[in-house]
């Protein structure tokens, strides 16, 4: 239904609109409906992933607490050059503001945010400011040095200046055991209170072995379930998918039953004379337990990547292979295996991930040696209400797993990633 116009040989349609017009409207349209009928998802996606992801990475940074309750001490601590104590104006704008912060109840804010950079810094400001509401009147420099000694230490001061700014990366420098000295200069914590790293270390370490441990037991499952007949196949299948219909603290509360000094398999061993009723194992509260468990747990996600992968290759290739020669061994390792990569990088990369954020199973099970780094971000969430540095080890955590899918990326190469 179309015209051709002898002047300028433009197809038209039926209602005299140029062809290459009416298809240019129709894909526009076409867009923007399918535009509208995403939208939703976007929308979820940005309030329940990039939002919340913004927001964690806003708080890593942002320190307004001793900024908001103590200006007039920061503002005069800003022509301070570092070296001995200041002048007595910061001195008297501190006195000021401590008994101002005191009675309107947000001293114990501002105490509990330069106590998290150093150690006895609470204790200093509440006793400090519980005196000076007693009327106490200047000159203060003297006055705050007589009531305590370390208003006379460059570094409660350093730290007032330091944990003033609004924005501030001290955060991030605690999560890799750093921290400024009272002179400015990054140094790493004291040896006690270097545990960060360590963790961090010990949870990529715990994460890749559980990611092992899920690839050969899950890989033989999977193969099994691919070649038994589908009546035996789909029996087992219910059997491998069956602890995604169980509470995961029913399972993790099970392998509490199994696994501690006088559980299951400690009287097991002890009935076989294996071990001596005096040297049961302990195999629960510490890293051994959190092991078994997140393997046991996280096995599924393993299995049905790689199960839907070797689902889709064709017998005729082993039988081909074993036609011209090649032994059962050869012919599965070079014809066979080579095909399920696709569904071993979907399945570790999937394990693996989320054992490095797994935060019950370790709670439960993995006593004081067997915690990871989202326990401790827990803790400075729910515990210690250090938000800043709880933020701030969640990013960390955040941009090493973006940077081992990069690295897979390279390395593997994300199209022959398949989950089917």
């Amino acid at each position: 239904m179309t015209s051709t116009t002898a002047n300028d040989a433009i197809i038209r349609t039926a209602e005299g609109v140029p062809l290459k017009l009416k298809l240019l409207r129709t894909t526009r349209r076409n867009r923007i409906v399918a535009f509208c009928l995403v939208v939703p998802l976007l929308l979820f996606i940005l309030v329940t992933f990039l939002v919340p992801i913004a927001v964690m990475l806003l708080r890593s940074v942002d320190n307004p607490i001793v900024a908001e309750t103590l200006p007039q001490t920061v503002a005069a601590l800003e022509h301070w050059s570092g070296q001995g104590v200041p002048d007595e104006a910061a001195f008297a704008a501190l006195a000021e503001e401590f008994t101002l912060a005191r009675e309107n109840r947000t001293i114990g804010r501002a105490a509990t945010r330069l106590n998290f950079e150093l150690s006895g810094m609470r204790s200093l400001v509440t006793s400090t400011a519980r005196t000076l509401s007693r009327g106490e009147q200047g000159p203060y420099k003297e006055l705050l040095i007589e009531i305590d000694g370390r208003w006379g230490e460059q570094k409660t001061w350093a730290t007032i200046k330091l944990i003033g700014q609004r924005y501030t990366t001290v955060q991030y420098l605690a999560s890799f055991d750093l921290h400024y000295d009272a002179a400015g200069r990054i140094v790493a914590q004291p040896e006690v209170r270097q545990i960060y790293v360590q963790i961090f270390m010990r949870t990529l370490w715990v994460s890749l072995l559980v990611t092992v441990l899920c690839l050969l037991l899950g890989y033989p499952v999977a193969y099994l379930l691919s070649t038994l007949p589908s009546r035996i196949s789909n029996m087992l299948m219910i059997l491998v998918l069956l602890p995604f219909w169980t509470s995961l603290l029913v399972r993790t509360t099970a392998w509490i039953v199994l696994l501690q000094t006088h559980g299951v398999i400690n009287d097991l061993l002890v009935w076989a004379g294996l071990i001596g009723d005096e040297s049961r194992v302990q195999m629960i509260y510490n890293m051994t337990g959190t092991i078994v468990a997140m393997t046991h747990i996280l096995l599924p996600f393993m299995v049905l990547p790689i199960y839907s992968v070797m689902k889709t290759i064709s017998p005729s290739h082993m039988r081909a292979a074993l036609s011209l020669g090649a032994n059962p061994l050869v012919a599965f390792w070079r014809v066979y295996a080579p095909q399920t990569v696709p569904g071993i990088g979907a399945g570790s990369i999937l394990v693996f991930i989320i054992s490095i954020g797994y935060y019950i199973t370790p709670a439960l099970v993995g006593g004081r040696t067997g915690q990871l780094i989202s326990n401790f971000i827990a803790f400075h969430m729910q515990k210690s209400l250090n938000w800043g540095l709880a933020a701030a080890l969640g990013t960390v955590l955040l941009a090493c797993v973006l940077l081992l899918y990069w690295l897979y990326s390279r390395v593997v190469g994300l199209d022959k990633l398949k989950l089917g």
